[in-house]
């Protein structure tokens, strides 16, 4: 099978394209310029090279709060790209994996959401990302789309390693701490991909639709900045105090969801996929950063 995974050098891209050679999946990583939302041509010139049997689309707009000053960017990257994206898979006859967002629900319902539960954005990058589920699985009704949530690895941009960063400089950190989510490490995304992939590949009639893809079990962020601490302090990280914090005490242009958990039944009883529990997969992602900057320090000294 033949997999083209969009997104470039993202976080889901490299956890993807790193694992997949292994079990025989053969990975092509695009990003831009050459594969760019905001240039159609070069989508429909991407995907005639490759020719893939799966599209992973990993590619987004995911700067929630700048989304709210370049709506059109937003709008272009999370839904008339994909759009096109999954059109040139329906003409093809490829199947499409979709990635989208928590942020599509307004946070109020109190409990873990379902896939039935009706979505309410309360900012433009939730509500360009809704509208690009609506606008792939009208042009494919077979795509996948996996909602996830609090995404992070050990490399790129993320809260995780902001937040070690931020411990580097200071002793004290103010962090909100009523918004619950599901934090979610790239790696075991990829894994549920790659799980859904498999099956493709075996030639399984595969449903299309809306799944939750999200780390097992909740937090708060403070909660999530606690834990990185208390992992990092294994490697003899400082450990700074964590102030809790309401959401009006730090305020943003776009507003987040309060609760946005993700019930991921449907994924385990359609896939028989499970991510694991956030706290060990923070853990193994902790282990991760400190051994590659290890790494990084060894090399330094041996030039």
């Amino acid at each position: 099978m033949k997999v083209l995974v969009t997104g470039g050098t993202g976080q889901l891209a490299t956890a993807l394209a790193e694992a997949m050679p292994g079990i025989g999946l053969a990975v092509q990583r695009v990003g831009r310029p050459a594969f760019d939302f905001d240039r159609p041509e070069t989508l429909e010139a991407g995907f005639a090279a490759a020719r893939p049997d799966l599209v992973v689309n990993a590619a987004a707009y995911t700067a929630v709060d700048a989304a709210e000053s370049d709506a059109e960017a937003a709008y272009r990257a999370n839904r008339d790209g994909p759009a096109r994206l999954a059109a040139l898979c329906a003409e093809a006859g490829a199947r499409l994996v979709h990635v989208s967002t928590d942020y599509v629900f307004d946070g109020s319902k109190g409990e873990p959401y379902l896939e039935t539960d009706p979505p309410s954005p309360t900012g433009v990058y939730g509500a360009s990302k809704l509208a690009g589920e609506t606008a792939v699985l009208a042009a494919l009704p077979s795509a996948v789309i996996l909602r996830t949530s609090w995404v992070y690895s050990p490399t790129g941009r993320n809260f995780v390693r902001t937040m070690l960063n931020a411990a580097r400089k200071t002793d004290r950190l103010r962090v909100v701490a009523d918004q619950r989510g599901c934090p979610t490490t790239a790696a075991d995304l990829a894994e549920a991909i790659i799980g859904i992939a498999r099956r493709l590949a075996g030639g399984e009639d595969i449903e299309g639709g809306v799944f939750h893809a999200a780390g097992s079990g909740w937090t708060t962020w403070h909660g999530l900045a606690c834990a990185v601490f208390e992992e990092a302090a294994r490697h003899g990280a400082p450990t700074p105090t964590v102030d809790p914090i309401r959401t009006e005490d730090w305020p943003t242009p776009a507003r987040r969801p309060a609760d946005s958990r993700l019930d991921c039944t449907k994924l385990e009883r359609s896939f028989g996929l499970r991510l694991p529990d956030w706290r060990a997969s923070l853990a193994r992602t902790i282990d991760a950063i400190f051994s590659s900057e290890q790494e990084s320090l060894n090399a330094s000294n041996r030039v």
